[in-house]
């Protein structure tokens, strides 16, 4: 505690100049800009579009060029059969193989159009994840946008009790320099005004720290001092019916459907590996020996060439087979993940909508508790002010008042986090 108050006397001056003023728009646009997370989910999606390629998937020929130059010293010791000897020791040689060779797959069950189409159903699934991810950045930002509103609202719940604790102090000042209070209650008043004020102290640091936070999330590089001006405003007309209905929409629910999409692909992708493959093959050979001694002093041949290859599996100990099982096994898994996940969903937002509708019910009985607690503090003080309520009258007074105010505030975070989360599970979030 004593290092986060040094930190904040340190930045205090800072704080205390005139601030701009931040709003939930230029947050979310400053997020939507910065974002590291939003940024590498925009890179994946580039690294899909580039992969989405015949090339890829190995529909287009193949081109390459090898050269291979060996030098050797050899004994050479030989008989020919019309009585010559050959004899030779430390005889220089040299052997070249160079060429260019192309090939194509003609047909090898049809394995480059199911790459081909994981490959398109991948850039699908990564824009769809991109989207999630810009849903999900501005919920956080805004959540942490209102966190600070909440902050700033205990700062002002706060305050008043600071008030009537000074106030409070006066009353019982001016009493006990006429001789009409006792040490005591003036102790107590003065503690309680130096506990307001410590209790104000943290509550400003725990408003600077959530700025700081909100930064963050916005992924600024640099801390700068800022303002909120803005109040919890809840909105009351979502209804359940139109959430449940949009589920299937949901950028999380259809990159699951992708992803199903895309096994079936992997399943085709290995069923091909069981089909004959047939491959045509041409190129440019240039094949040349060298040698001081032997009966070939120098043996060079060129030329193009062109031909077919055709590759039959036979067994290869049930590789493929077990592959294609594997293949199915992951292909059920992903339609079960999917349906896990709707339900998932589903119970997810039933759960947040009962508790964004029963926090709307007790937000109308809680505005009317927070008058009646304004209106008891303000007659217990009256009441202190004439003698005839005591200090404790006044401090049980204060503790309602705090008490409902808190509560007030935190029923509107809790209901503005739940209307946040509904609106992203509806893809509603900064339209």
């Amino acid at each position: 505690m004593k290092k986060l108050y040094f930190l904040f006397m340190l930045v205090s001056p800072v704080w205390g100049m005139a601030q701009p003023v931040l709003t939930l728009k230029n947050a979310i646009d400053t997020t939507l800009s910065n974002s590291f997370d939003i940024r590498i989910a925009g890179n994946n999606v580039e690294i899909s579009k580039v992969n989405n390629s015949f090339g890829v998937a190995g529909g287009l020929p193949t081109i390459s060029a090898s050269v291979t130059d060996n030098q050797s010293v050899t004994n050479v010791n030989q008989k020919l059969n019309s009585g010559t000897e050959i004899k030779k020791s430390s005889a220089n040689g040299n052997t070249m193989n160079s060429g260019v060779t192309a090939g194509m797959v003609l047909f090898n069950g049809f394995k480059v159009f199911a790459t081909k189409e994981r490959l398109s159903l991948l850039q699908k699934q990564s824009e769809l994840l991109f989207n999630l991810q810009v849903q999900n950045s501005i919920a956080a930002v805004m959540a942490k946008y209102y966190d600070i509103v909440r902050q700033k609202e205990y700062l002002k719940i706060m305050q008043t009790s600071l008030d009537v604790s000074q106030k409070k102090l006066d009353i019982v000042t001016e009493r006990k320099n006429v001789g009409m209070a006792n040490d005591a209650d003036y102790l107590q008043a003065l503690i309680d005004v130096n506990t307001a004020k410590q209790s104000l102290k943290s509550q400003e640091l725990v408003v600077q720290q959530t700025k700081m936070d909100l930064l963050q999330l916005m992924s600024r590089k640099k801390y700068y001092s800022y303002s909120i001006d803005d109040s919890i405003v809840v909105d009351k007309s979502i209804q359940l019916n139109s959430i449940l209905a949009f589920l299937t929409q949901n950028p999380q629910y259809l990159s699951a459907e992708q992803q199903i999409k895309i096994n079936e692909q992997v399943v085709k992708e290995v069923t091909s590996l069981r089909y004959p493959s047939l491959k045509m093959n041409t190129g440019y050979n240039l094949n040349r020996t060298q040698s001081d001694a032997g009966l070939y002093l120098l043996n060079q041949n060129y030329g193009p060439y062109a031909g077919l290859t055709l590759q039959i599996p036979l067994y290869n100990g049930n590789a493929y087979k077990i592959q294609k099982e594997t293949a199915v096994f992951n292909l059920d898994n992903s339609k079960l993940q999917q349906e896990s996940l709707l339900n998932l969903l589903t119970a997810g937002a039933v759960k947040t909508y009962e508790s964004y509708n029963t926090t709307l019910q007790q937000l109308e009985s809680q505005q009317n508790t927070i008058q009646f607690s304004q209106k008891l503090i303000n007659v217990v003080m009256q009441r202190f002010q004439v003698n005839q309520a005591t200090i404790l009258d006044v401090k049980a007074a204060q503790s309602s008042f705090e008490s409902t105010g808190y509560q007030l505030v935190n029923l509107k975070f809790a209901a503005k986090i739940s209307e946040i989360e509904l609106k992203r599970l509806m893809y509603q979030l900064g339209n």
